[in-house]
Formats: C-alpha cells, sequence, structure tokens
C-alpha cells in the first residue's frame, strides 16, 4: 500500500520523536493471518514472519536455522582453497605466523579466532594491531616490513583488500600474505597469495552479507577438513561466540549464514566458557542469556573502546586469553575506556550536531567536520547522525590539515560504493568500507568539494528521498498477554539486528504508573493498561527527544506506546519488559 494513502498505526501522524507510525500492509495483514493458520504459531509470530517474507513452506526451517543448512562450501570463495592450502601447510611446519588485524570488534574477533584455532594445535601466533591515530587503518608498510623479518606467513584479517604497497613490501622479503577480509575491493588486487573476500569485484558467491569473522569461520572450516586426517582439530563450534559478536557488532545483516552463525554463538556464549567474554558480560552488567541486542549494545562498544581511545589491541587480547585474571583486568580497563570514550563523544555529537543542522539536512548527504574531534569517536557520532536525520552520515576529525572520518549508512544505499569511486577520482586521499559503514582520509583544502560529489554520488542511489524514518509497528498487543512464554516464541523469529530488526509492538491507551529518570537521559517506566495489565519498561536516550519529559511528567495523560519486548531475568526472576522507542499523547 502506497506510503501516502496508508492510515497511521493508531492515528499516528507525529510521535513524540516526530514520526509517523506505519503498521502491516493489507497484503502483509492476510498474509501473517494465513500463517497462523496454517503454521499454528501466534499472531505476534505470524505477523514477524509475514513482513520478513516468509513462506508458509519455509517456516519450519526459519524458525530453527542450521550451519549445515545454510553454510556455504568454503572452496566456493575465490582463493579460498589456496588460502587454507598455505594456512596448513605453515601449521604442518610449525612456522611463526603474525595476524595483521583491524582495531574493531570484528578485526579483533578474527584475531581471537585464529590465536585460540592455532593455540589448540600448538602455536602461538604473534598479533598486530595499528595504533588508530598513529598508523591508521589497514596494513601499512613499516608493520608489515616489521613482520616480514621474524614471520612466515602473515595474515591480514579485517584488512588488506586495498593494501597493495603494504602487502607487496612483505613479499619482498619473502614471506607468504593471506588477506581474509570483507571490504569492498578494487579493479585489483593485491599482490597477497590468497585473497579472499565475498566483496571482491570478480567474486560471484551469495554470501557477500558475512563480516570478517565469518570469512575466517569458513577458512578455519576448510582447514579443519584439510586437516582431520592428520588428527585430532580445533571444536569450531565452540567458537562460535566471537563469530557472533563480530557479526553482529559489524553491523552485518543477520540474514542466511549470518542468521545461523549468531543463533548458534549466542547458545555458545550463554555457557559462559570463554574467559574474555565472561569478564567482560559481568563488567558490563549482563545478568540474563545474552541476545544480539547485549553484543551490539553492551559488549561490542567495550570490545571497541580500546581500539577508538586505548590501545588497540586490548580487545583482541581479552576475546583470546584463557586466563580468567587476565580476563578480568583486560575488562575492567575496557570498561573504564568506554566510560571515557562516552564523554568524548557526547561532546563531539553536540558540536557535529549543531554544525550539520546549520549547513542543512534534507540533502542525500549529513556531514560534520571539526578540528581535534577524537577519530575514535568519528563512526559512532556518524551513527547517532544518520539515526537522527535518516540520511548517510560523515564525520571527520581534522588535524594539520587532514580529516581523517567514519562514515554511515542507511538501508538500500551503498555507501562504501559512493566512497570508493569518489577516492578513485581523486576527491578523498583514502576511502573505502562497505554498504552500511566506510572510512576515508580527505585534505581540509578540499573538504567542501569531496563531501558535494559524494552527495552527488549518494544521490544517483536515492539518498535523500525519504523523511524522518517511519516507525514500523507489527500489531497491538496487550500488556497482560506480553508472557515470557510468548516473547520466547517471537525471539525463535530472531536473532535481531541489522537486515532483521527486532519486531516492534504498540500497546494502546496506556498510563504511567510510575516513571523515574536512569542516568543522564534515559527513564524507567511502570505502564497499566485498560484492561489492568501491567509492565515495566525503559526508554534509552528519552531525554534526546521530547519522549523523556512528556513520559515524566505525564499529567495523568494516556499515551499509545511502541517498543520491543524482551524477557528480563533479574534476580532469578522472568518478566517482561518493554523497551520503548516511542510514544504518542491519545487525542
Amino acid at each position: 500500500m502506497p506510503h501516502e494513502t496508508a492510515p497511521a498505526f493508531l492515528d499516528v501522524e507525529h510521535s513524540l520523536t516526530g514520526r509517523r507510525w506505519v503498521g502491516m500492509s493489507a497484503d502483509e495483514a492476510r498474509e501473517a493471518a494465513h500463517l497462523a493458520q496454517v503454521c499454528s504459531v501466534s499472531d505476534p509470530v505470524s505477523r514477524v514472519l509475514a513482513r520478513r517474507g516468509i513462506s508458509a513452506q519455509d517456516v519450519p526451517a526459519f524458525l530453527a536455522p542450521t550451519l549445515r543448512d545454510l553454510m556455504p562450501d568454503p572452496s566456493s570463495l575465490k582463493d579460498m582453497d589456496r588460502a587454507v592450502s598455505i594456512f596448513c601447510d605453515h601449521v604442518r611446519r610449525k612456522s611463526p605466523i603474525a595476524i595483521f588485524a583491524d582495531y574493531d570488534v570484528d578485526g579483533g574477533s578474527s584475531a581471537a579466532l585464529l590465536i585460540d584455532w592455532l593455540r589448540t594445535m600448538g602455536l602461538n601466533a604473534t598479533l598486530y594491531i595499528p595504533d588508530r591515530i598513529d598508523e591508521g587503518y589497514g596494513p601499512n608498510v613499516p608493520a608489515m616490513r616489521q613482520l616480514a623479518e621474524a614471520h612466515e606467513l602473515i595474515i591480514c584479517v579485517d584488512c588488506g583488500t586495498l593494501s597493495h604497497e603494504p602487502i607487496a613490501a612483505a613479499k619482498e622479503r619473502g614471506v607468504d600474505v593471506v588477506v581474509l577480509d570483507h571490504h569492498q575491493g578494487g579493479e585489483t588486487l593485491p599482490p597477497a597469495d590468497a585473497v579472499v573476500n565475498p566483496n571482491r569485484q570478480d567474486e560471484d558467491v551469495a554470501c557477500t552479507y558475512l563480516c570478517a569473522a565469518g570469512v575466517v569461520f569458513l577458512m578455519l572450516a576448510g582447514a579443519n577438513r584439510a586437516m582431520r586426517a592428520d588428527g585430532a582439530v580445533p571444536d569450531l563450534m565452540a567458537m562460535l561466540d566471537l563469530v557472533a559478536l563480530a557479526t553482529v557488532a559489524d553491523v552485518a545483516p543477520l540474514v542466511g549464514f549470518n542468521r545461523a552463525l549468531v543463533r548458534q554463538g549466542l547458545a555458545v556464549m550463554a555457557r559462559r566458557a570463554r574467559p574474555g567474554l565472561v569478564a567482560l558480560g559481568d563488567v558490563a552488567g549482563l545478568n540474563t542469556r545474552p541476545s544480539a541486542y547485549h553484543l551490539g549494545f553492551l559488549l561490542g562498544p567495550r570490545v571497541n573502546a580500546g581500539g577508538r581511545i586505548g590501545a588497540a589491541d586490548l580487545g583482541a587480547r581479552l576475546l583470546a586469553t584463557h586466563d580468567p585474571n587476565e580476563a578480568a583486568a583486560l575488562a575492567e580497563r575496557l570498561d573504564g575506556l568506554n566510560r571515557d570514550r562516552r564523554e568524548i563523544e557526547a561532546q563531539v555529537l553536540v558540536q557535529a550536531t549543531e554544525q550539520a543542522e546549520a549547513r542543512g539536512t534534507d540533502g542525500p548527504l549529513v556531514w560534520a567536520a571539526g578540528e581535534g574531534w577524537h577519530p575514535g569517536v568519528v563512526g559512532i557520532v556518524a551513527a547517532r547522525l544518520k539515526e537522527a536525520f535518516n540520511r548517510p552520515a560523515v564525520v571527520i576529525g581534522l588535524e594539520g590539515g587532514i580529516g581523517k572520518g567514519s562514515a554511515r549508512s542507511v538501508s538500500g544505499v551503498d555507501l562504501g560504493g559512493a566512497v570508493a569511486m569518489a577516492t578513485h577520482e581523486g576527491h578523498l586521499l583514502k576511502g573505502g568500507g562497505h554498504a552500511m559503514a566506510a572510512g576515508l582520509t580527505v585534505a581540509e583544502t578540499a573538504l567542501d568539494s569531496a563531501m558535494e560529489r559524494l552527495s552527488a554520488l549518494l544521490a544517483r542511489q536515492g539518498a535523500g528521498t525519504a523523511g524522518p524514518a517511519d516507525l514500523r509497528i507489527e500489531g497491538l498487543i496487550a500488556a497482560g498477554s506480553a508472557t515470557p512464554e510468548l516473547i520466547e516464541s517471537i525471539e525463535a523469529t530472531g536473532p535481531f539486528g541489522a537486515g532483521a530488526p527486532a519486531p516492534r509492538f504498540a500497546l494502546s491507551a496506556q498510563r504511567i504508573a510510575f516513571a523515574k529518570r536512569a542516568g543522564e537521559n534515559h527513564l524507567r517506566v511502570t505502564l497499566t493498561g485498560q484492561g489492568g495489565g501491567r509492565i515495566d519498561g525503559i526508554a534509552f536516550r528519552a531525554f534526546d527527544s521530547d519522549l523523556g519529559p512528556a513520559l515524566s511528567e505525564h499529567g495523568g495523560g494516556a499515551f499509545h506506546v511502541a517498543g520491543k519486548l524482551e524477557i528480563d531475568e533479574w534476580g532469578g526472576r522472568r518478566k517482561v519488559k518493554l523497551r520503548i522507542d516511542d510514544a504518542a499523547r491519545v487525542s
């Protein structure tokens, strides 16, 4: 049904966060009713399935995704067999191996996967993660030459696809170089012995959605297959917690094989067998069964904190350690760095928002640049601007005439491709990434013209045509019917994240029985419905908009409230809570 003619859900045309509520189309509603009938699932579950486009015959497999059914053959990726052969040859010879990884969660998890696997095989790999400020993203010539002096194999993870000169510098010294990456490649590949990347320009596999850790997992699956005749091989299933963390934190779409990886990885994580993740969950206050939400918003930012504003290798060391004492110390340090990161981020966000609004937020791109903005937070601030204005966003820190920035995109707009094109044309000094995120370097003197060109490239893809993001709502639910059992059935349609948003339900005409500010800008509430049902909820960053003030100073009024239903297991009790996204006054 066209947007213009579809009635607003619960007649909410302009909510407290400025959004229009949109329910299911007539076709989706009919399909949901059909699925509920023929598949014997609840109405909320059928609505999620219908919105995902799952047919009745595919429902059983969708609700129970398996690695066996969804895992691509590792050999289907170009250069994979060569990468496996080189890797296994060095493992058999007990060669000194170095891992060059990116400083984010995906890079750290990918490195930890390899370290864990090699340790099980009796090898201790050297970890090298570049400093974000001093070295920047990806392999550099001095570091690769240094590693080449003492190693026979260098594995570049979550980086390397565009690193022609650094890899050539390593190859000049006679070492083997394997790249395991997922960032978009150029027309030519670097002179590595193998470049395994589902986003190579000459690649034709369907698993372009994999993050680097997913690519590493496939390579290790190939290695297990190749080395099984030699004896026992590491248990890859026990390492899926790392793959799940990387997949969610890198905002990879939770579709296909990724969905199975994260589902199984969360089950592995719930066993609390990896000291680093146990310690990190404890300092983050994770007191329930982990979900994709926890990976993205509790664990991921803390792992990232080391690479953003601290020592770049802290996250990878935490994920790879088997020592609970070391894990506890590293987790505490990362938690402290994460608090520091939030303070820096808040300062930059205020300035960047003011600048973007002054420049205008109706075009295909919102951007901001500031002298001395910390390069470790510009990506997070770009994500905040993207969320606020429903536009691709770029945030750049300037220093010494050079700008280093990060960019985040909206669904359906390939930002990485646009950045790569602007780089190829000479508007940017460096740039690359994938559809939803990219990094770039630009001369300050060329900043305005570069952003103008990037805006034009994004406009070709339709960026800038949308207004404030509509709020998609699956349907109505009563507080009294929101039981833990119902929520568990809804969670079977997950995990939720990029490409698979968590379903959102609305509760109509709720009264605020309790409201209390939590922290600086969150709000805890208790809602009561007309039928007497009660449900606790929390609205994160509520005071960033009119949502917090309106609910806390409700004056006894009634509100339609929309959000995501979760199970709270605090204190050994299981109860349903609502993570509130939005609300609207009942007129």
